[in-house]
């Protein structure tokens, strides 16, 4: 826990928040600045800065929270699906790793992702592009 976390204060009960779930790895509770009404953010009790952070001991706790959380939105506010995302360091406004499960309808203002989308210059860069991740993935999987 850091005492100056927002998101560890929450889940120690110092400050108040309308929680929606909790089970020994995590805490989801509703954003305090929506998208939507229903907007939730889904934290692990422990804190861990990014994805990346996140011990693969406890991903498939919070993924499978994250599903279920995803479900209960959806249904509770008659959404017609949800958008599930996580920022890391980036865009967040806590640096406590959350997923932002967001209830969504059809032509309901939001165009797919939040930002302006761009193309490859062509084939060629793509490839190389893609290469390029591809033996990062290569390597730290070597790593492991």
């Amino acid at each position: 826990m850091i005492r100056t976390c927002k998101f560890c204060r929450i889940i120690l009960g110092e400050l108040l928040a309308s929680i929606v779930l909790e089970d020994e790895f995590c805490v989801a509770f509703l954003d305090s600045r929506p998208l939507f009404q229903g907007h939730c953010l889904l934290v692990p009790r422990v804190h861990y800065e990014t994805l990346m952070d996140l011990p693969d001991s406890l991903i498939r706790p919070l993924f499978s929270d994250a599903k279920l959380l995803c479900r209960a939105v959806e249904e509770s506010m008659s959404a017609e699906g949800t958008f599930a995302a996580i920022n890391n360091r980036v865009s967040q406004s806590v640096p406590h790793l959350h997923v932002h499960v967001v209830p969504r309808r059809r032509k309901d203002g939001l165009r797919g992702f939040f930002w302006p989308r761009s193309r490859y210059a062509d084939e060629g860069q793509m490839r190389e592009v893609a290469e390029r991740i591809r033996a990062a993935v290569r390597m730290m999987n070597d790593e492991r």
